[in-house]
């Protein structure tokens, strides 16, 4: 069978070399290309369509939440930085300067965005003065650069597409409640539209942002065992309203500082997606997300092409009325099972197979991409059963991607224990932390893992530091990551 799908064989198979079977697959689904500038890559439209996708549906969540989209310039001057000593310390060895321009030397050098904070800062504090201008919700659509060492496309890239929520409050408690807010609607969308199940939690003090008063994230758990941090969002306090002078004044007439927040997911999700969902026969896209939801694909000798193809056109229109993303591929130069392996490597959730048969009966074979289940359906209520198996292809992958979590997630006591499983197995660890920096750093020095956050729903709450045995603070995911 293997070799009758040959263009399947060529995706290293996940056992032998997971990131090997990554950029296979992102390559030959024509999602990127490398671009001539080390660590940035082209979005092909697979690629960028999968990011259009994200955007719209998130677009509309934070709308639903009363945010508002801006644009902010890419440079930002370096006096910027030095007002937030914190967070320029943070980004610094990723920044990129900007020196000379139209062949004259910068009075001051300008930074490429790696973050928005500053600018947002800067603006806010101009367009602050009231308690009648609070809250002020904005979100921005952008692009950022941050100099990485070591890049792996779509996760970790020199220029990265993103977006990012600035907002500032009257008081902690509304900041607060922000903050939270978005950490539960980059929740909803990541399992609801993405199909990824996460974790959410506080991250510890060493994996909060810089800048931050505190940092909550996401993690999701890939099919190598490692973590991706899917989403944060961040209370910055009254940080970067001292630094930028953000001051307004209050019901009482008295001038107080912002409380802001930060929030921001990237295409990093597109990474995510690939490695919790793909398989050794490619990608493997969840319905609401996939550039392509169903690919109909005639059937039958080239003399039945006539009665086929009028049926085929038909309801391909009827399914394209109903909203269904859906294509028709009618070569005839490369054979149905080719176009099956394809398609399926392409992470196309559903296949339509109409063949001369089918239209006699009044039939049409529907198969899912993730069970490879086949179901006869009536023509007449096509559109009705499309959308009732794209519904369960979407259920089917967060389940399977919620037990493949829950079966590599491990509760341990020692840090013994820890690297032992870590060097057999794959996966997250569960443990107890007694919040010291310390012992933190010892987990990451002798097992390669970080504290991925402190789960705010953890499977179990552990009494005792896996490092140092003294009482637990914490109960803290910790994995490898990405």
């Amino acid at each position: 069978m293997a070799k009758e799908k040959g263009f399947v064989t060529e995706i290293t198979p996940q056992s032998e070399d997971f990131s090997r079977w990554y950029i296979d697959v992102i390559k030959k689904a024509e999602l990127m290309d490398y671009s001539p500038v080390r660590g940035c890559i082209v979005f092909r439209p697979e690629g960028y369509e999968l990011w259009e996708n994200i955007q719209r549906d998130l677009d509309r969540r934070f709308k639903e939440t009363g945010h508002r989209n801006a644009y902010f310039p890419m440079f930002i001057p370096e006096s910027f930085f030095q007002k937030e000593k914190e967070h320029v310390e943070g980004f610094n060895p990723e920044l990129p300067w900007v020196t000379e321009a139209a062949g004259e030397k910068l009075e001051e050098r300008l930074a490429v965005r790696p973050t928005s904070e500053t600018m947002f800062g800067h603006m806010y504090a101009k367009w602050i003065q009231s308690y009648r201008d609070l809250p002020l919700l904005i979100n921005q659509w952008a692009n950022v650069v941050r100099w990485e060492k070591r890049t792996l496309p779509f996760l970790r890239t020199s220029e990265f597409l993103w977006q990012e929520g600035h907002t500032a409050h009257e008081t902690e408690q509304e900041a607060r409640e922000e903050t939270m807010r978005m950490l539960n609607v980059y929740r909803d969308f990541v399992q609801d539209f993405l199909a990824i199940p996460v974790i959410m939690g506080q991250k510890t003090p060493s994996e909060k942002f810089a800048g931050a008063v505190d940092t909550y994230s996401i993690e999701a758990m890939m099919k190598d065992g490692r973590a991706v941090q899917a989403g944060t969002s961040h209370y910055l306090g009254t940080n970067f309203a001292v630094a930028f002078d953000i001051k307004f004044l209050d019901r009482e007439n008295q001038l107080q500082f912002c409380h802001t927040t930060s929030w921001g997911v990237s295409t990093r999700l597109i990474g995510a997606l690939i490695m919790v969902h793909g398989d050794d026969r490619g990608l493997a896209l969840p319905p609401k997300v996939a550039p392509t939801q169903a690919i109909m694909i005639p059937i039958g000798p080239p003399k039945t092409r006539d009665v086929v193809m009028p049926r085929v056109d038909e309801l391909f229109a009827q399914l394209k009325q109903a909203g269904v993303r859906v294509r028709v591929d009618d070569r005839s130069d490369v054979s149905p099972g080719w176009k099956f392996n394809e398609y399926e490597m392409r992470g196309v959730p559903l296949r339509i197979e109409i063949g001369p048969r089918d239209c006699e009966n009044g039939q049409a074979v529907l198969v899912s991409r993730i069970t490879g289940e086949k179901r006869v359906v009536q023509q007449a209520n096509l559109v009705e059963e499309v959308e009732r198996m794209l519904e369960e292809i979407h259920n089917d992958m967060f389940e399977r991607a919620k037990q493949f979590r829950e079966d590599n997630f491990k509760s341990l006591d020692t840090l013994d224990e820890m690297k032992a499983f870590l060097e057999n197995k794959r996966g997250f660890v569960e443990a107890g932390w007694c919040g010291s920096a310390a012992c933190e750093k010892t987990v990451k020095e002798e097992t390669g893992a970080t504290s991925r956050n402190i789960p705010f729903e953890p499977a179990s709450h552990k009494s005792t530091c896996l490092v140092c045995g003294e009482k637990a603070e914490h109960t803290v995911a910790f994995a490898r990551a990405y």
